[in-house]
């Protein structure tokens, strides 16, 4: 209302001014008026940048999350134009997939997730050629319905990582399906893993005592702790595989968990645990330990596994067996020691406690390692190695030819 009463006022006295002070009058009065218009915004201007402050810090805090359904997936085509953008390492996950164009469904997508370990791959051309054989024939028989993503995770090294991303533009390009892709540091997780597995590699772990690059090789007996509660179900599976059938049904095996199983794994199909229990079967000579299948227990090949995390988390059982005076008690009680990592873990568990584990079929972990057969055990091999019914998956163990067909 003041500036008002001021232009009345000034346009009153137009007529007794000259022209050239009529000029300057209008330029003041027009002065004026900018003085009070902007500065009755400025208490919106400075709460409009408050938001959009706020809202930033909350994009970035976010940002911070290990969420793992979120749509990391690039598009083989897109793959070039994002190669100039700085990578964002995300709690340990590195975001190398962003979602391509128009081929990520939203929030509601169901997502199946698979992991795999792929550290030093850089260094060595076998591995690169497995890792070949392992995802073009995914991708050969892979088929998800609409609305369905496959999550590959990569446990890496950042050279390895670099090398596996130019890989996987060539392996998935003619993939059918919606996929995503993740990589984790490896350092990340296993510094998160030691403390929880440190007691137990002495008794699991090549040579003695318990190094920390080792603990690794134990991400799966504890993921349960060390991943998001939001991812609930994973298959774990080696790099030396060739799939013969849709890796969509490996998944469909986890509906088929009796109640109070946590993992999926296929039997070991050589005597290693015969062998490894030797001190234990010579003090029961009437036990099944280590003994071949069908009636025998000769323990676990962890080359595919399914793990139910949600399950894991959730059993009191499964959590007290991690405790380092369990783990202590059972490989005494045993006369364990192994090399083997966690399927060591999970044979010499799965003796005092078979209900935590779904017996996969052979075919889902065909093993083709042939070692044990030239090294002691040739009398009694065929028992261990006989696998009947359909091959789903062959895995080429001990550096094994996997058949062509």
């Amino acid at each position: 209302m003041g500036f008002l009463r001021l232009v009345v006022r000034i346009m009153g006295r137009i007529s007794t001014f000259r022209s050239y002070q009529f000029v300057l009058l209008l330029a003041a009065a027009l002065a004026v008026a900018a003085f009070y218009y902007f500065g009755s915004e400025r208490q919106n201007f400075s709460s409009t940048t408050k938001r959009i402050k706020q809202t930033q810090s909350t994009h970035n805090t976010n940002r911070n999350d290990a969420d793992l359904t979120v749509d990391t997936r690039l598009s083989p085509k897109d793959v070039s134009e994002e190669q100039g953008e700085e990578q964002q390492d995300v709690g340990g996950v590195s975001e190398e997939f962003r979602p391509g164009k128009g081929e990520i469904g939203g929030s509601g997508d169901q997502h199946y997730h698979a992991l795999m370990m792929f550290t030093k791959v850089d260094k060595s051309r076998s591995l690169q050629d497995k890792f070949r054989v392992a995802m073009l024939s995914m991708v050969k028989h892979g088929e998800f319905m609409e609305g369905e993503v496959l999550v590959l995770h990569f446990v890496s090294d950042p050279a390895s990582k670099e090398l596996g991303e130019k890989m996987l533009q060539e392996f998935l390009l003619d993939a059918t399906f919606k996929y995503e892709v993740l990589f984790h540091d490896v350092v990340d997780l296993t510094h998160k893993l030691f403390p929880i597995v440190e007691a137990m590699q002495k008794y699991f772990s090549a040579g003695s005592g318990a190094y920390y690059s080792d603990a690794i090789f134990f991400l799966s007996v504890a993921m349960h702790q060390i991943m998001p509660e939001s991812l609930t179900r994973i298959v774990q599976l080696d790099l030396d595989l060739k799939y013969r059938t849709n890796i969509r049904d490996l998944f469909k095996e986890f509906d088929r968990f009796p109640p109070g199983a946590v993992i999926g794994i296929t039997r070991e199909m050589q005597p290693v645990y015969r062998h490894t229990f030797w001190q234990y079967r010579k003090e029961n000579p009437r036990t099944r330990v280590g003994d071949p299948p069908p009636e025998g227990l000769p323990g676990f090949n962890s080359g595919v596994m399914l793990l139910d995390l949600g399950a894991m988390r959730e059993s009191a059982l499964y959590n007290q067996l991690l405790k380092p005076s369990n783990v202590a008690k059972l490989a005494d009680q045993y006369r364990f020691r192994g090399h083997l990592g966690d399927q060591d873990f999970f044979t010499m568990i799965g003796m005092e406690h078979p209900e935590l584990f779904y017996p996969l079929a052979c075919g889902w972990n065909r093993q083709l390692c042939t070692w044990w057969r030239d090294h002691g055990y040739g009398d009694v091999f065929q028992m261990y190695y006989r696998c009947e019914g359909l091959v789903y998956i062959y895995h080429g163990n001990c550096n094994s030819p996997i058949p062509d067909y």
